[in-house]
C-alpha cells in the first residue's frame, strides 16, 4: 500500500530583550552580606581616596590600604552583578572552590591592611583629619569581619553542611 506523507518544518525564532534581574539573591544572607561588604568598600575607597588629594606623599600603610580595599571593592562588585544578573550564577559560585578562596584571601589581605593602616593612623593622633581616618581603618577592620563571616558561609556551602 502506498501512502503520501507530508513532512512541514517550521523554523521558530525568539529574541527577547527583556534584562532578567535575581533581586531575590539579595533577600539571602549571602546577598545582604556582599552588599554591605560593597558598602563599606566604597566608604573606606572613599576616606583613602580622599586622603592621597589631599597630601603630596605616600606612606606604606596608606597605599596598602587603598589597593587592597579598591581590588576587594571591584571584586565584590563583579561577584554581585554576576548574581543579580543570572539566575543560577548565585547558586552555582556559591558551590565552587572560587567563593571560598576569594572570601578567604580578601579576609586575611583586608585583616592586615586594615591593621596597618590602624597603627599607623594612631601613630599620629594629633595631625589634621584623624578621626576621619580612624573610621576608615575601623570600617575596613569591620568589613574584614563581614569576609570572614563569608568564609564561613562558603565552607558550609561547599562542603555541604
Amino acid at each position: 500500500m502506498s501512502h503520501s506523507v507530508t513532512i512541514r518544518t517550521q523554523t521558530v525564532s525568539s529574541s527577547s530583550t527583556a534584562v532578567v534581574i535575581n533581586s531575590g539573591y539579595l533577600k539571602t544572607w549571602s546577598g545582604v552580606i556582599k552588599l554591605l561588604q560593597l558598602a563599606l568598600g566604597i566608604v573606606c575607597v572613599a576616606i583613602i581616596g580622599h586622603q592621597f588629594t589631599t597630601y603630596q606623599y605616600f606612606v606604606a600603610a596608606e597605599l596598602f590600604f587603598l589597593l587592597i580595599t579598591t581590588a576587594f571593592l571591584i571584586g565584590t562588585f563583579i561577584l554581585i552583578v554576576s548574581c543579580l544578573a543570572s539566575l543560577s550564577t548565585s547558586t552555582i559560585i556559591a558551590k565552587t572552590i572560587y567563593e571560598l578562596m576569594y572570601h578567604a584571601i580578601a579576609f586575611g589581605l583586608y585583616l592586615a591592611a586594615s591593621l596597618t593602616f590602624l597603627v599607623y593612623v594612631s601613630n599620629k593622633n594629633n595631625q589634621r583629619g584623624y578621626e576621619v581616618l580612624m573610621a576608615g581603618a575601623i570600617c575596613g577592620l569591620v568589613n574584614s569581619a563581614l569576609y570572614l563571616l563569608s568564609t564561613i558561609t562558603a565552607v558550609r556551602t561547599y562542603r555541604g553542611i
